[in-house]
């Protein structure tokens, strides 16, 4: 007899309410202080609120795990996780088949801006067993570095001869490096402080380089599945629109050049440039309403 996914979730045996936790007081984009609760468990059944920022519509998960649950989190249960509630195997390498390509796409995507500038080398965040490094280091001839919180993947991507360490962009030590392109691909998401791991990336990038990341948005996402539930996981503490992504690369300094809507209807990407930051960036109100609107459109969805 072939177990339902919530079998195969509760055969891992993870404790999520058992997890260390941090509440969250102020909103990461805009230090706004007034919460919308807009969902109050997750796609796997864990009881995992999420708010919104009622000033801005940055959508996260509050409480939240620490940095170290997280840690412990990538390092043993994240793969699992995932592969039980798909209910086929996930891991460090049955990912590189969906990811080869994707990882052409980024490449596609980035060509025409490569190509007028001069880049040799790639700093990778997030960057898995290295199958997108390794496809946008060859094609443009750049010497390549990863960072990635878990080890498996890690030493898959070593033995592709990349330069990769365990670990995350917070804790990521440059050693006053600075690279020519970086990469935060199906990433942010997973961030803990979007602002601060976005102000150093920018650290890390050369004056005139460039700088791609793509976002899940959350209000597509929300439209897609059949609850606001399903659209949240614990994997992913910080959810982002188009709205508040863009907010954050003003915020922090970089300006996009050109966006790109993926064919799966929730992954959008930017490829950027650095510019002075803009402060006092933020999403138009008209957005956070109609945000808001559509997460309530939701709720309110007769059952299936």
């Amino acid at each position: 007899m072939l177990l339902t996914g919530a079998e195969r979730i509760a055969a891992l045996g993870y404790d999520y309410d058992a997890q260390p936790k941090e509440s969250v007081s102020h909103c990461d984009l805009c230090g706004g202080d007034l919460f919308v609760v807009v969902a109050h468990g997750d796609r796997y059944g864990f009881r995992a609120e999420a708010h919104g920022c009622a000033r801005c519509g940055l959508v996260f998960l509050n409480p939240r795990m620490t940095a170290d649950a997280y840690a412990d989190f990538y390092r043993e249960t994240y793969r699992p996780l995932v592969s039980a509630h798909h209910g086929h195997l996930i891991d460090a390498e049955t990912v590189e088949l969906e990811q080869a390509p994707y990882a052409e796409n980024v490449a596609d995507f980035l060509a025409s801006f490569v190509i007028d500038r001069e880049v040799s080398s790639i700093l990778d965040v997030g960057g898995s067993t290295g199958v997108v490094t390794e496809a946008v280091a060859r094609r443009f001839g750049l010497r390549a570095a990863l960072v990635d919180p878990a080890p498996a993947e890690v030493e898959r991507a070593r033995r592709r001869g990349i330069d990769a360490v365990v670990g995350t962009i917070e804790g990521f030590d440059g050693a006053g490096r600075v690279f020519d392109l970086v990469l935060l691909c199906q990433t942010i998401d997973h961030l803990l402080d979007v602002h601060a791991s976005l102000a150093k990336l920018r650290s890390l990038l050369a004056a005139d380089g460039l700088f791609f990341v793509d976002i899940v948005d959350f209000q597509a996402a929300c439209l897609q599945q059949p609850t606001v539930e399903d659209a949240v996981k614990i994997d992913h503490p910080c959810y982002l629109t188009e709205s508040t992504a863009e907010a954050y690369l003003a915020r922090t300094g970089f300006r996009w050049l050109r966006k790109d809507y993926a064919g799966d209807g929730l992954h959008v990407g930017y490829v950027c440039e650095r510019c002075d930051p803009d402060p006092a960036a933020l999403p138009a109100t008209a957005s956070v309403d109609r945000l808001f609107h559509e997460i309530r459109r939701v709720h309110n969805r007769p059952s299936p």
